[in-house]
């Protein structure tokens, strides 16, 4: 269902009411444009390798972004769930940018 109110609270609390919030937010505009793997998402956002893999285990577990291949060929891309509620998403940035 898209842009359910469930949905929409779960990515208020993933990008604006935890810590790393803007991290998260950063990197799933990342692969928004082009998927990334691990490397490529921590030298693109200037980020620890660490730290990347914190996050996207976060976004994994929320079911915003999904892993495609296995071990060291893995690339990150946007999950449906995350596709089907996009304007919330839109929503939620364009909020938090003018709140800046």
């Amino acid at each position: 269902m898209a842009n359910d109110p469930y949905a929409k609270r779960l990515l208020w609390f993933v990008f604006a009411g935890s810590r790393g919030g803007a991290n998260r937010l950063r990197l799933v505009q990342a692969i928004r444009q082009t998927p990334l793997n691990a490397n490529q998402l921590a030298k693109e956002l200037g980020l620890d390798y660490k730290a990347i893999i914190h996050h996207v285990e976060v976004l994994e577990k929320n079911n915003i972004i999904l892993r495609i291949g296995e071990k060291y060929n893995v690339t990150f891309f946007v999950s449906g769930f995350l596709e089907a509620n996009m304007d919330s998403f839109l929503e939620i940035v364009q909020k938090l940018e003018k709140s800046k």
